[in-house]
C-alpha cells in the first residue's frame, strides 16, 4: 500500500535569500485513497442531522499555519494542521502513545522529499466540531518534523465543504452535497477536476504559462514542479532553498519568482515559489505540464478561500470586511 504524504510544515524556520525571506517548511501529507468515512453527530450514528456550516475556531502556528482543535476517543483537544493537500488523517508518535493506540499496520509515505515507511495506527473516532468521522487509518510520522500533533486530511473533509475565512480567523465546514445551498458568496468561483480525492484548477496563468494548481493549506510554501520551471525559463540553482519533510527527509528546491498569477480572472502578484522534483506531483500525475502547490503565503492574499467537493468548486474572496456601524447615541 502506499500512501502520499502532502506537505505538512517543517522544522526548519525562514530561510534568508539575497534580500528576502523564504519559508522553506514546506512539506507534505498525503495519502491513498480510502473510504471517506461517515460524518455523524453525537449520540446519532449515520444520521444526516448535521448542522448546514459549523464555525471551527482557526488558531496559526509560527508558520502562519491552521489549526484546529480535535478529540480523539473524547481525549483532547489536539492541535491538528489542516491540510486541503493531505489524502489521509495523520498522527505524531507521541499523540498515538498519549492515546494508547499501537500500529495496527505499514505504508509508504510518499512526501516532497522521498519515500518512507511508517507505521499505521486504526482511530476509532475523531471529533471536529459536532462531525465524527470513524474508522481512520492513520499514518504516524515524528512531531519534532511536523510541529503539531496531527493533520486533518482528506479524508476528514472529503464530503464536507470548507471556507478558511483568514479575516475572521475561522473556518466553516457543512456537508458538500449538491442540493444544499451557498449561504457565502465569493469573488471568483473556479470549477475544477478531481484527482486522488484532490481538486485541481487547470485553467490558471501564471506569467502567461497555463499551470495546473492544487490549493494546499498544509504548506507555508508554494511548490513548483520543474516543467513549470523550464516553461517560466527560470535556472536552476541561482537560489536554493531546502525543504524539509513530515517524514524529517529533506530536499534542495530552486526558488523563483513570478509576476503574477491569474485564477479565474483575478490576479495574485509578485509570487515567489521553490521548484522541487517532488514526489508529490508524479503521484498525483502533475509532474509533465506545469503545475503548483499553492501554499498558505500566497493563500493568505484572499480574504477567504473555500473549497466544495460536491459541487467541484474553489472560491475565493477578494472583498474586505465591512466596517461595523456605530451606534447612534
Amino acid at each position: 500500500m502506499t500512501m502520499l504524504a502532502h506537505k505538512v510544515a517543517g522544522t526548519l524556520g525562514p530561510l534568508a535569500l539575497a534580500a528576502m525571506a523564504l519559508p522553506v517548511s514546506a512539506q507534505t501529507a498525503q495519502t491513498a485513497p480510502l473510504n471517506t468515512p461517515a460524518a455523524t453527530t453525537p449520540g446519532t450514528p449515520g444520521s444526516n442531522a448535521l448542522p448546514p456550516m459549523e464555525e471551527i475556531h482557526l488558531a496559526t502556528d509560527s508558520r502562519a499555519r491552521l489549526t484546529v482543535p480535535v478529540t480523539i476517543g473524547g481525549a483532547g483537544p489536539f492541535a491538528f494542521l489542516v491540510d486541503t493537500g493531505a489524502e489521509r488523517t495523520v498522527l505524531t508518535r507521541q499523540t498515538a502513545q498519549a492515546l494508547g493506540l499501537a500500529p495496527s499496520g505499514r505504508a509508504t509515505l510518499v512526501s516532497v522529499a522521498g519515500l518512507e515507511d511508517v507505521d499505521l495506527v486504526t482511530v476509532a473516532e475523531l471529533s471536529l466540531g459536532t462531525r465524527r468521522f470513524s474508522g481512520l487509518e492513520a499514518p504516524l510520522v515524528d512531531g519534532h518534523d511536523l510541529e503539531a500533533e496531527g493533520i486533518v486530511g482528506l479524508d476528514g473533509l472529503q464530503d464536507q465543504r470548507v471556507t478558511i475565512d483568514f479575516a475572521a480567523n475561522r473556518m466553516m465546514i457543512g456537508n458538500a452535497s449538491p442540493d444544499v445551498p451557498q449561504i457565502d458568496s465569493y469573488d471568483i468561483v473556479v470549477t475544477a477536476r478531481r484527482r486522488s480525492g484532490q481538486l485541481i484548477m487547470t485553467e490558471a496563468m501564471i506569467d502567461g504559462v497555463q499551470t495546473d494548481v492544487m490549493i494546499d493549506t498544509g504548506s507555508d510554501t508554494s511548490i513548483g514542479n520543474r516543467a513549470l520551471q523550464r516553461a517560466l525559463n527560470k535556472r536552476q540553482g541561482e537560489q536554493q532553498a531546502k525543504l524539509i519533510a513530515v517524514t524529517g527527509q529533506t530536499i534542495t528546491a530552486d526558488v523563483g519568482h513570478a509576476r503574477v498569477m491569474r485564477i479565474g480572472g483575478m490576479n495574485i502578484e509578485n509570487l515567489t515559489f521553490a521548484f522541487a522534483d517532488a514526489p508529490a506531483f508524479a503521484h498525483l500525475r502533475l509532474n509533465r505540464r506545469p503545475a503548483i502547490l499553492l501554499g498558505m503565503r500566497d493563500l493568505s492574499a484572499f480574504q477567504k478561500v473555500g473549497i466544495d467537493f460536491a459541487r467541484r468548486k474553489v472560491m475565493f474572496d477578494f472583498t474586505p470586511p465591512q466596517p461595523q456601524a456605530l451606534a447612534a447615541r
